[in-house]
């Protein structure tokens, strides 16, 4: 050991964040493993390195005792105050053993120790970046297959895509870049392990607030996601700006922004709908594209009765019922989807209308506004005719603002007009086309159009 090691040392300190006390200890102590290993009689040995030369010292500790015991390293007492009369029964000797070949095993140590201590702390700091990242996307290069399971290179490190997290239907080749879920990360003995998922909602939620910056900032909160990987997913949406459509910015200008997500996913059809607090509300939306009659709350166990059209009925269960599935996923309800004929036809149709007024919660429904709707045509007009007083008006609340716009009336009594006798009136003898001549096409082609000139100017 020498200045040079010291100063290799103190620049791994600086590049790969390892503390330089941390290595000079985990050497000392790899080297006290070495020593016993090749002097096995000595068993309290200890390992000294100076901080500033690099100097390797090896000492053994001795225990100053009355009598021999089974236990090594030991002096009596007699035989220790010939060195220092005063030492006493339990004082520890450390007496320096270096051997004289004991650089090469240092060294050899040291080199390993450092080797491995470097690796460990790539692991942990690939470890730490990685952990901080779960339920977050990535991009990565598809590297190889084995037996189902495919590795993703992330560049630090290699990502691995289960065959129960790919989605039915996609093939990943060699070499293409693919969007992946980050689902869990361990540290193994090989170092992490980060597993990647292509089935989990999570994946479309981040794809979304990549591709709709009001989602990222937070304008518009996406609050559920159904999704059956490579075939449907349906998502709803909430916007606390009334004044803001959350599923127009979802979907984007032309559908643009949509798209995008459904061509990453490999033409997974998407389904983007209102969340709604209101429980009927929300199910008909969920119910998607189908439309819906009405919607019954049966208990308080979120159980409910959809009915819709009945040339609807197919659309709104789905193909293999997948549309019933996620709606109700979506919604969190458990939903019974009858069609209009089907549910006049039940003997119980009373019995579920009362249900449905006994668990349905009034105070999901919207509350009107405190002030009428401020429209922008209504403003513009009064502003150009300069009638503060008709913007004050359309501001009142509707019922102010119908008294103070009607103007009061007298009654008017229907008896003071006299009865028109409809018989009065000449009956019009029917006109006869005939008498009118036909306009020959060549005289109306001479007529000039000067003539016509000179009777404007005479005006």
């Amino acid at each position: 050991m020498n200045k040079e090691l010291i100063a290799a040392i103190e620049q791994l300190e600086r590049e790969k964040g390892i503390s330089k006390e941390t290595l000079l200890e985990t050497i000392e102590a790899a080297l006290i493993t070495a020593y016993k290993k090749n002097f096995p009689y000595s068993s309290s040995a200890r390992v000294s390195i100076d901080r500033d030369s690099g100097e390797v010292k090896v000492y053994t500790r001795i225990t100053i005792v009355e009598s021999y015991s089974d236990e090594k390293d030991e002096m009596l007492i007699d035989d220790a105050r010939d060195f220092d009369p005063n030492y006493k029964v339990g004082d520890v000797i450390e007496e320096e053993v270096t051997p004289k070949n004991f650089g090469r095993i240092a060294a050899q140590t040291a080199k390993q120790v450092v080797v491995q201590r470097i690796r460990e702390a790539e692991r942990n700091v690939i470890y730490n970046e990685f952990s901080n990242r779960e339920s977050e996307i990535i991009t990565g290069t598809i590297q190889r297959h084995n037996r189902g399971t495919v590795f993703i290179n992330l560049g630090r490190t290699e990502a691995v895509l289960l065959s129960s997290e790919q989605t039915d239907g996609e093939h990943y080749r060699q070499g293409d870049r693919i969007k992946v879920y980050i689902l869990e990360v361990k540290l193994t003995n090989k170092g992490p392990q980060v597993t990647v998922s292509r089935t989990h909602p999570g994946l479309v939620k981040r794809l979304f607030e990549l591709e709709v910056p009001e989602i990222y900032d937070g304008i518009v909160e996406i609050k559920s996601i159904a999704r059956e990987a490579g075939s449907r997913t349906k998502i709803s949406v909430y916007a606390a700006d009334a004044n803001l459509d959350a599923v127009g910015a979802c979907v984007g200008q032309r559908g643009v922004r949509v798209q995008a997500i459904v061509e990453e996913l490999r033409g997974e059809k998407i389904d983007i709908v209102n969340w709604s607090k209101d429980p009927k509300i929300y199910i008909s939306n969920a119910l998607s594209p189908s439309s819906v009659n009405a919607v019954y709350i049966l208990d308080d166990d979120r159980s409910a009765m959809a009915v819709v059209p009945d040339h609807q009925l197919s659309l709104a269960i789905g193909k293999e019922g997948q549309n019933a599935r996620l709606a109700a996923k979506l919604s969190g309800w458990k939903i019974d989807i009858k069609s209009q004929s089907q549910f006049d036809e039940l003997d119980n149709s009373e019995e579920i209308v009362a249900l449905d007024e006994k668990y349905y919660d009034k105070s999901f429904t919207a509350d009107e506004p405190d002030t009428a709707i401020l429209e922008t045509n209504d403003v513009e007009e009064a502003l150009k005719a300069g009638r503060a007083e008709d913007i004050e008006q359309i501001e009142m609340q509707p019922e102010q603002q119908s008294e103070a716009v009607t103007p009061e009336t007298e009654a008017i009594d229907m008896s003071d007009f006299e009865e028109v006798d409809m018989s009065e009136f000449e009956e019009v003898d029917d006109i006869d086309m005939s008498e009118f001549e036909e306009i020959d096409e060549a005289e109306l082609a001479e007529i000039d159009i000067e003539d016509f000139e000179e009777v404007e100017e005479e005006k």
